[in-house]
């Protein structure tokens, strides 16, 4: 399909203005509007970017059905980006906001998209997986990160990384049950209502514009202490900082939603495991290698062997079956990546640290 009218939900956020942006230099005679409560600090820098795209920016809030019906007329694509993207949220005993984003704003996404009969494209996570189960994947430690071991006792796992056949029966945390729970919505209304969805279940996504926290957005949070200082840890499993992540440049995303979206007449229905994969990959202590040599400088890292809550050992996307659906694969390195991130830092400075980043 060729949109018209394009909604993106989250769309002053990092993956969301990147979508907004993306889809009007794809569909130039489309009308793009990003819709954001810009409660993430850093996201009203993106306001001006969006603007110089000619993307409409209209503040409001997910949770809120009122705020949402205006956009309704003539809808005909819903790029859901909009989340509490914590793995965190919630455990510090009010898990309202991450359930009321995630899970009750997908909801009102569905009632906008059903009324308006617009297809809906929807931003998932690893994080449906369980915990548990991923830190039950075999795994051999190596000097610098840990590696997925030949022989497995899960389904959905390989030396490619995790499909989506993985398990889902146990624990996730407050964040990914959300995100889980929403998939099984967006099946139910296609359903029932027929609907045209896709659902893309992201890995780490890094790039330019990310504004990194400790419990999310690890390679800008990386790259970011070692330009302006602070303090780093390798959390869990030792302290050794070998586990690992696969890491996705949000250009190489806008390129595959861009074209799911052309095909999505296609692809109606999909589910996707989408990622850097495992030439995209780093563990901790790999990241901070990069870093130190992209930035020249080194900062002092202290063991925590202490495991938090969600920790996860490993986890790297098998990107074989998207790749096979759409011919879509990662064309960004995690060092491109990490050098993306450090020179965005070096040129925006100033704004970063006038919004306290």
């Amino acid at each position: 399909m060729t949109p018209r009218r394009v909604l993106v939900t989250g769309g002053a956020g990092f993956v969301g203005s990147a979508l907004a942006r993306r889809a009007r230099t794809a569909w130039p005679e489309s009308d793009v509007t990003a819709f954001d409560n810009l409660r993430r600090r850093g996201s009203e820098l993106n306001l001006a970017r969006l603007r110089a795209a000619g993307v409409h920016f209209v503040h409001g809030d997910i949770r809120s059905p009122a705020d949402l019906a205006p956009l309704g007329r003539d809808l005909d694509l819903l790029l859901e980006c909009s989340a509490e993207p914590s793995v965190l949220a919630g455990y510090d005993g009010d898990p309202s906001y991450v359930i009321d984003t995630n899970l009750v704003g997908t909801i009102h996404c569905l009632e906008l998209a059903r009324r308006a009969g617009a297809a809906l494209v929807f931003l998932s996570t690893s994080r449906v997986y369980p915990i548990e189960a991923l830190n039950a994947i075999r795994t051999e430690d190596g000097p610098t990160r840990v590696t997925i071991a030949a022989a497995q006792d899960l389904p959905g796992v390989s030396a490619s990384g995790i499909d989506e056949d993985f398990p889902l029966t146990g624990v996730r945390s407050i964040y990914g049950a959300t995100k889980l729970a929403s998939e099984l919505l967006i099946a139910e209304y296609r359903a029932a209502f027929g609907l045209r969805t896709l659902i893309n279940r992201c890995g780490v996504i890094a790039g330019p514009w990310q504004m990194g926290k400790v419990d999310q957005g690890v390679f800008s949070l990386w790259m970011a202490r070692h330009l302006s200082g602070g303090a780093l840890t390798y959390n869990g499993w030792g302290g050794t900082g070998t586990q690992v992540r696969d890491l996705l440049h949000v250009d190489d995303l806008a390129d595959l939603v861009q074209v799911q979206v052309e095909r999505l007449e296609a692809l109606d229905g999909a589910l996707f495991n989408v990622g850097g994969g495992l030439a995209c990959s780093l563990s901790l202590r790999e990241t901070t290698a990069l870093c130190e040599a992209i930035s020249g400088r080194r900062i002092v890292i202290t063991p925590q062997p202490e495991m938090r809550v969600a920790d996860v050992k490993l986890y790297v996307t098998d990107n074989r079956r998207v790749t096979a659906a759409t011919g879509w694969a990662p064309g960004r390195t995690a060092e491109q990546i990490l050098r993306d991130l450090h020179d965005w830092m070096q040129t925006h400075a100033d704004a970063l640290r006038t919004a306290g980043l």
